[in-house]
């Protein structure tokens, strides 16, 4: 029997008129808040905190799936190659502790969140997070005062803390559709006119539709694997002529954990089974499958402690390829690019 949960994120994709005449009243309540919101902090009658660095927050207007944080990963590290020390801050989402943290060798997902200890292991930026993000960036900056630049990971709705520059990112399969709506009828956060005041627009995975140019800075990316690795082992890469013989299974616990299977598979190799968990789900030991190897994500990959015995468990990496340069395009915004290597 399916949950309410999995009922509603249906009707988000295939509306079922029924469920939309019960949720529509509610989604004009939400749009009603959410413009509320933004106009007290735009008209300054909440005030917005600054960092003394420049901000680039990287959000989007839906509830999540929209592959937000390879991009983020790969703005930063593009940042990175042109000379710019790029710091990152997240809420954090699914950490045990409401605290501020800064990240370091020893932080685990627990502390900071699967996301950001992903970004902080991958790009090797100093990375800090926290509820308030204003707070997490003074902490960080404390933390390494040269910090030239702060990527917010999400937080395009947390107007309490003032950006330079609006980054959205958007799934090309929401491009074509006239039916997306607000939550709970939808799963946007703010509606499609929200668009037309970000500084750019990424499409994630796919081609956008024709039709669609909500910006005229328009950037698109797309995900590219790299080599299946050992877990806790990076430098030990997977034959996967080896699987032919074995049995194999697939984890994900991320918002689309298809297009991780589809991955895979578009690799040439067979799945005898796979487990699709909730995004953000805790993720131990107990929870894989018997299965000769095991495949996970690199964002599931951080919540497993060094030293644990799991020589069949592997990890496919992903990262984003993003065109034009968004990288030259932010330092461009912020009146950077000359000080770029």
């Amino acid at each position: 029997m399916p949950k309410l949960h999995q009922i509603i994120e249906r009707h988000w994709q295939r509306p079922n008129p029924f469920l939309s005449l019960l949720l529509k009243p509610l989604s004009k309540l939400f749009a009603k808040i959410a413009a509320k919101r933004r106009d007290d902090f735009v008209s300054g009658r909440l005030k917005s905190k600054k960092l003394s660095v420049p901000v680039v927050v990287v959000g989007n207007i839906h509830a999540g799936g929209t592959g937000k944080t390879p991009i983020v990963a790969a703005l930063a590290s593009g940042l990175q190659e042109k000379g710019i020390k790029v710091g990152i801050i997240s809420r954090g989402y699914g950490r045990k502790s409401k605290a501020v943290h800064v990240l370091n060798a020893a932080s685990r997902a627990e502390d900071a969140g699967d996301e950001p200890l992903l970004l902080f292991r991958k790009t090797g930026a100093p990375t800090a997070v926290g509820s308030s993000r204003a707070q997490a960036g003074r902490a960080l900056l404390a933390a390494h005062p040269d910090i030239g630049l702060i990527v917010a990971d999400d937080g395009l709705q947390h107007y309490a803390l003032r950006r330079d520059v609006e980054i959205a990112v958007f799934p090309a399969a929401d491009t074509g559709r006239s039916d997306l709506d607000l939550l709970p009828n939808g799963n946007l956060r703010e509606p499609l006119s929200r668009l037309d005041s970000v500084d750019a627009v990424v499409v994630s995975g796919g081609q956008a539709d024709a039709s669609f140019a909500p910006s005229k800075n328009m950037f698109h990316s797309r995900i590219e694997t790299g080599q299946i690795y050992r877990l806790n082992q990076p430098s030990e890469i997977l034959d996967t002529g080896r699987l032919k013989n074995q049995t194999v299974a697939a984890v994900a616990g991320i918002a689309k954990p298809e297009r991780f299977f589809d991955s895979l598979r578009n690799m040439g190799i067979t799945l005898n089974q796979t487990v699709a968990l909730p995004d953000h789900a805790d993720i131990t030991a107990a929870d894989l499958p018997n299965a000769d190897a095991v495949i996970i994500t690199e964002k599931d990959a951080v919540k497993f402690s060094a030293g644990l015995n799991l020589n069949h468990v592997w990890v496919l990496p992903v990262c984003a390829i993003i065109e034009p340069d968004l990288a030259e395009f932010v330092l461009e915004q912020l009146g950077l690019a000359e000080e770029a290597v």
